[in-house]
């Protein structure tokens, strides 16, 4: 009994206990296979060694490939899913020795809360710091990093590890504490480019505690370089570019497209300053709030706060800056899946419900041992309630929804076919996995509309597919001219380079017709495919020049998990409704109406409030009398 007491005031050993659970909870919530968005994108890159989205993620990709490579899972998608589990339960265990550290300050503060005792001082310390990151290890945003492939996974254990480095530097004032900071910084970086958003908050404590005197100056510079070895991860970009691997995304072979990539210049569009779409990303993120630790750890937050602030007002106003740091740069993001970009936010309530936590057991932490422990393991059990509110939710276990759809997106397309699709998020992202890894489908050429208004992604696709470029090579040179413009900050007229893009795929499209079937998904605007017939095939449109009636065929979809309610699985259960849809108004407009019934029955089985489906079936049935 005293060897367990011991080990559970250990921070070491508790730390190491908390993120195993984590570790076990993910393992088994965790995708067994390819996941939404980016997914099958970091799949591709990490296994081929290629290079990914701005801003390029050199070191998620590197430790990737290791992960992919290692003999954990008899598939690769699987065991880069569990380096997700792994790099967040990781970071668990760094999270807790960060709170830690700063329960430690607030427990030696006297005038906020008085222990008698070093060693009830110590339990409770431990005590709430578990608390505090049970709430953050099972919220629902960083738990869903833990269970699918995703570069914020190996973000969340740097936001950690160069905090806890950086509170380590600060106390103990030696300079190999700040020259590892320096090196996890530059790391961090070398991983996301938000890790800046520690700047402010980190700045501030740093010279409050430091001074603003030379000493602090001069060893800000000596952490330049190891900042920047760290950040040399970067030059992975251009070493892979020169070698033009399969996934080469901006070809970041010259200085200029090396600092688009690395700046996120592509996503700029989407930064917008104090708009109207600013204030609905805040009210997401404010109605999200109180849910993301089940209520529970949020009431704990409102007392730490202010536990906070009279313990260390410093470092409470340096938490208070990263929050509102985070808060700020986010929601002026207009991008849908904007949560994982409030983690940083998520991270600093933790820590305050930590301090709110201390607090409370304090109450009690002098009464007998008997009544303190049953105190304690109430709060560690309350603190469990993001685990069981979200684990129906977050269990990804058995959703195979985005490889489903995937193979019936394939098994809708002739052999050799060429198919025109912006379904980045469900499909096109998925494919690039099963293609480059898992060779399925190799014969398919997918061409995703929207990337074809980068310079880069028409590079690519000459060197993947130099028919189809050089087949329409004025069409592209007239397009990329204007194009040039846009990239390069000139004067450019929207319009005609609109047109010049709606030309060139025309003539993609045009070209490759008599030797190849091509395709559209259902979201491609008619203006692509002026004068062309569009039949339903599956979840695509084959394109025809002439308007004859072509026998569409039976497309059979395999489904082995539930199509589940959500924004993106939403969609993937419109689109399966939508392709039967598609194929009864087909039908109906031949006079084949038995065809026609059955489609429509088919779209009522996957969507049962389709409205469109009945209205055809009643429409149908009057037709039959």
């Amino acid at each position: 009994m005293q060897l367990l007491r011991t080990i559970f005031l250990s921070p070491r050993w508790t730390a190491l206990f908390v993120s195993l659970v984590a570790f076990g909870v993910y393992s088994k919530t965790l995708a067994p296979t390819v996941g939404f968005i980016d997914s099958g994108e970091l799949a591709a890159v990490a296994y081929t060694l290629g290079v990914a989205h701005p801003s390029g993620y050199p070191l998620f990709t590197l430790i990737g490939w290791v992960f992919s490579h290692l003999p954990i899972a008899t598939e690769e998608i699987v065991r880069l899913n569990i380096m997700a589990a792994f790099l967040c339960a990781v970071g668990v265990f760094f999270f807790f020795h960060v709170v830690h550290h700063i329960l430690n300050i607030v427990g030696r503060a006297t005038r906020v809360i008085n222990f008698k005792g070093e060693e009830r001082r110590r339990a409770a310390t431990v005590v709430a710091s578990t608390c505090a990151t049970l709430l953050l290890a099972f919220s629902e945003t960083y738990w869903s990093q833990a269970v699918s492939i995703e570069v914020y996974s190996l973000h969340v254990l740097f936001l950690s590890v160069v905090t806890l480095l950086f509170l380590k530097a600060n106390e103990e004032r030696r300079n190999a504490w700040w020259l590892l900071f320096a090196f996890a910084l530059g790391l961090a970086f070398a991983n996301h480019m938000t890790t800046m958003l520690l700047a402010p908050g980190f700045l501030l404590f740093y010279f409050a505690m430091q001074g603003y005197g030379g000493s602090a100056w001069k060893r800000i510079g000596s952490m330049g370089m190891p900042f920047l070895l760290g950040l040399s991860v970067y030059l992975y970009l251009p070493i892979r570019a020169v070698r033009a691997p399969a996934m080469n995304w901006g070809d970041t072979v010259t200085l200029e497209k090396f600092f688009w990539h690395l700046s996120g210049k592509q996503y700029r569009v989407w930064i917008t300053f104090f708009t109207d779409s600013a204030g609905r990303q805040f009210k997401y993120f404010r109605d999200g709030l109180p849910e993301e630790f089940a209520y529970v750890g949020l009431i704990a937050a409102l007392v730490g706060i202010v536990v906070l602030w009279r313990a260390h007002r410093m470092l409470a106003l340096a938490t208070l800056l990263l929050f509102f740091t985070c808060l700020l740069y986010s929601i002026n993001y207009d991008i849908h899946d904007i949560d994982s970009y409030f983690l940083l936010s998520y991270l600093i309530v933790a820590i305050w419900a930590g301090c709110g936590l201390l607090f409370l057991v304090s109450l009690v932490a002098d009464s007998s041992q008997v009544k303190a422990g049953a105190v304690y393991a109430s709060t560690v059990i309350i603190s469990l309630a993001p685990l069981a509110s979200y684990y129906e939710k977050i269990n990804e276990s058995e959703n195979y929804i985005v490889e489903d759809y995937t193979r019936n997106m394939f098994a809708s397309l002739q052999p050799n076919a060429l198919v025109f699709s912006y379904q980045w998020d469900y499909w096109v992202s998925a494919s690039y996995y099963y293609q480059l890894v898992k060779r399925v489908r190799p014969d398919v050429v997918v061409v995703d509309k929207e990337l074809l208004r980068r310079s880069w992604y028409l590079t690519e696709l000459e060197s993947r597919f130099p028919w189809l470029i050089q087949e329409s090579q004025v069409q592209v040179e007239a397009f990329t001219r204007e194009l040039y413009k846009f990239e390069h900050d000139q004067k450019y007229n929207p319009s005609i380079i609109q047109a010049r893009f709606e030309e060139m795929i025309a003539s993609f499209i045009h070209c490759s017709l008599p030797d190849r079937p091509v395709y559209v998904t259902p979201e491609i605007e008619p203006e692509f495919t002026r004068g062309l017939q569009r039949v339903p095939e599956g979840l695509a449109f084959r394109l025809f020049r002439d308007s004859v009636f072509h026998e569409p065929p039976v497309v059979d979809y395999s489904l082995r998990s539930s199509l589940r309610a959500g924004r993106l699985e939403d969609v993937v259960t419109n689109l399966y409704t939508s392709s039967y849809l598609s194929r009864g108004r087909y039908f109906h407009g031949v006079g084949r109406l038995a065809e026609a019934h059955q489609a429509f029955q088919l779209a009522i089985s996957y969507n049962p409030a389709s409205e469109e489906a009945r209205r055809w079936l009643q429409v149908l049935d009057s037709q039959t009398r």
